[in-house]
């Protein structure tokens, strides 16, 4: 066998081990953010019609990343758990193989976007000019989304040897090129044609394809993992174990998108300004939510590689100071959201109309902030130990089950003000079903890994947390 120096993910600290992995990741994640909010400011500038086209558009595109994130998701966790467990070369196999299927799962998009958009937004609106905006917005995401589906596998890659900061370089990349770009595009400056949303869609994978071209040659120098995709094929138990992970994660975002859709055409039914609002919602709450999943993609590698190397105390610190901080987090979000909705919706040149129904919807849903926060560090655990499956049942059960009979239910009942509040029931059922999972996990994969155990040479190991 191979013989390396110990990854830090197995002996720094764990407090300082979380930050600096978890740090990284949380900046790119909400310079990810701001450019998402960004985007929509700059949009929102050309007309309410075309701010509702994106926030239609968000569900696809919303599908589009649950399947690179989700397969990824499985990358990060079984190559995690290789290096913990020394098996250096199923590690480089891990991530050859993640790349193969990122850009199998780039080729079903690119065939999606070119046969199924128009029809799929003509089930919502029969407005040609807003289906229009839609399908040109959403045709060149799908059919260009090489870039993004690469990137995001490659970032993962280097998360799960310790390394987080080059996938913030790589972000924040991407990003910046794509706020530079937007006004370029959407408004015609410099000599340009003004391209409306179309503009902002070329914005958008330009961005993506300078990501991917950082993150290739980053994990070219990444010593942990070699990858050589000339070389590569897909091998049936390798491709298994990815998405035993990722399938769940790929379902349990996927649910989101089903979940979106349907709510857009309950909201749509009162007006499209209240579908305006939630798709601004959903861009302010990334604002808050994605330094949450920055610290989730923190965590799941280090929980992997000490549950691949019996080290449970320091998975168990490792939630400990993940909870610490996403609480801490979620309650400053919850504040802005409570006490500054009309200022933050004015970002987006808001109507009166779309003041009066937001400044109802943003307190409201923000009540559900905190315990969204725990479930997802819980959730870490889950992805790092190859339970996926206990994260995807939360998921589907909060958003369907939950968060859509509840807003029908709601809205028949109380009228709009009332839908918003849906969000705070299927977010109390799903914390309450986390724990369950969690607890059942605790005994069964941590607890076991708890008492003393000898190496090879018969000493005693003792499973200290630093």
């Amino acid at each position: 066998m191979e013989q390396r120096a110990e990854n830090k993910m197995g002996v720094m600290p764990v407090g300082r081990l979380l930050v600096g992995m978890s740090l990284p990741i949380m900046l790119s994640m909400l310079i990810q953010a701001l450019y998402n909010i960004v985007d929509s400011v700059f949009v929102a500038q050309v007309s309410e019609k075309a701010l509702t086209a994106v926030s239609l558009a968000f569900p696809v595109q919303n599908l589009m990343i649950a399947v690179a994130v989700g397969t990824s998701v499985g990358v990060n966790s079984l190559l995690s758990r290789r290096l913990g467990e020394k098996r250096y070369e199923d590690a480089n196999n891990a991530a050859g193989n993640g790349l193969i299927l990122s850009i199998l799962s780039w080729a079903v998009f690119a065939v999606l976007g070119l046969t199924v958009v128009d029809p799929f937004f003509k089930m919502f609106t029969d407005d040609p000019e807003l289906v229009a905006m839609c399908t040109r917005y959403t045709s060149i995401c799908m059919i260009f989304s090489f870039g993004i589906f690469v990137d995001i596998t490659c970032e993962r890659i280097m998360q799960a040897t310790g390394d987080t900061v080059r996938p913030m370089i790589v972000q924040i990349s991407g990003a910046v090129t794509n706020i530079i770009l937007d006004p370029l595009f959407i408004f015609g400056l410099f000599g340009l044609p003004a391209m409306g949303v179309t503009g902002a869609a070329i914005a958008t994978v330009i961005g993506q394809f300078v990501s991917m071209g950082l993150a290739i040659h980053f994990v070219r120098k990444n010593t942990e993992v070699h990858v050589k995709l000339r070389k590569c094929r897909l091998e049936k138990q390798t491709v298994k174990e990815i998405y035993q992970v990722g399938l769940p994660a790929i379902i349990m975002q996927s649910i989101g998108t089903v979940m979106t859709v349907y709510l857009n055409k309950i909201l749509i039914t009162f007006s499209t300004t209240a579908t305006a609002v939630f798709g601004v919602y959903f861009k302010l709450q990334s604002f808050i939510f994605m330094p949450i999943f920055g610290l989730n993609s923190g965590m799941i590698p280090i929980l992997g590689y000490n549950y691949g190397a019996q080290k449970p105390q320091r998975m168990i610190k490792t939630l400990k100071v993940g909870m610490v901080i996403s609480i801490t987090i979620m309650a400053i979000g919850t504040a802005i959201f409570q006490l500054f909705p009309e200022t933050l919706l004015k970002m987006f040149n808001a109507s009166d109309e779309m003041l009066r129904i937001g400044s109802v919807a943003l307190p409201a849903i923000s009540l559900c902030f905190i315990s969204a926060g725990i479930s997802i560090v819980l959730g870490a655990t889950f992805q790092a130990t190859g339970d996926g499956i206990f994260s995807m049942i939360t998921s589907i059960t909060r958003q369907i089950v939950f968060i859509l009979p509840s807003a029908w239910a709601l809205g028949r009942i109380v009228g709009l003000d009332g839908v918003w509040y849906a969000f705070v029931i299927a977010e109390a059922f799903s914390l309450l079903m986390t724990i369950f999972f969690f607890r059942w996990e605790y005994r069964k994969r941590i607890k076991p890994l708890m008492a003393d155990r000898p190496d090879m040479d018969g000493k005693v190991v003792r499973n200290d947390i630093d």
